[in-house]
């Protein structure tokens, strides 16, 4: 079996609300929310926090630390070097591409990303460029080797900066598989990620409601049926935008 590691990339900067993979969600950090949610993956070996040397992400390390995670620390803005470095250090062999806004982040849909992997002659599975999954529920699976491989041939700044993105512009190089959502978890106007200060009341209102019932322990099923229930909720962050890679 192949070796397995989560790596999610964080940093204290962050232009719409700074600070923010450490903000307060229902009296936890949001990257120890998320960390949570990784650690019930049934197909994850380890997990590794990739981070910048700024002064600024000291508190990160100090939070990975804490956590009982590594951490490795790489340039602030060249994050597939950063990538490839913190899984260097961990032996891996099959990546899984986290980012530490993804608070909600499903952990059945990372094992369902990784099953689909093993189960497919592919280089990557994802969900990100084909519409149909909520944002913030972002899966992305690939091989060690072929981001290795980017990350030595290719200066693009767009490339450095947003670690996957040349599988993407590249499909006759990559065997690409985009999981599409079932209907019931079809929902892609629904922002699930924590990039401005209204997502944060956001994730907060999802966690008031339904942690007291199922812990950290609830996923996009729940998440959706609530919204359903409850449509003023989303109407929250339902303005903001996400920032496209290219």
């Amino acid at each position: 079996m192949a070796r397995v590691i989560a790596s999610i990339e964080a940093r204290m900067g962050s232009s719409r609300l700074p600070g923010k993979v450490l903000a307060d969600v229902c009296g936890q950090p949001a990257l120890t929310r998320l960390l949570r949610r990784l650690r019930m993956c049934r197909r994850l070996d380890e997990i590794i926090l990739a981070t910048s040397t700024s002064p600024a992400d000291d508190v990160l390390e100090h939070w990975a630390t804490a956590q009982g995670i590594p951490v490795h620390r790489g340039s602030e803005d060249d994050v597939l070097g950063r990538v490839v470095e913190a899984h260097k250090k961990m032996g891996t062999e099959l990546i899984v591409e986290i980012t530490g806004d993804c608070t909600l982040l499903d952990p059945q849909l990372i094992d369902m990303g990784i099953q689909t992997f093993s189960e497919n002659e592919c280089d990557v599975v994802a969900n990100v460029r084909k519409d149909s999954f909520s944002h913030g529920m972002d899966i992305q699976v690939y091989r060690f080797k072929d981001l290795e491989e980017v990350a030595r041939t290719i200066t693009d700044p767009a490339v450095r900066e947003h670690v996957s993105l040349y599988f993407y512009e590249h499909p006759e190089r990559y065997r690409i598989i985009h999981l599409f959502a079932p209907a019931r978890w079809a929902y892609p106007d629904y922002r699930f990620m924590l990039d401005y200060p209204e997502d944060l009341r956001f994730i907060n209102e999802i966690y008031a409601r339904l942690e007291p019932r199922y812990g950290d322990a609830f996923g996009i099923e729940e998440m959706i049926t609530l919204l359903k229930e409850n449509p003023q909720l989303a109407d929250i962050n339902s303005h903001c935008v996400v920032k496209p890679a290219r």
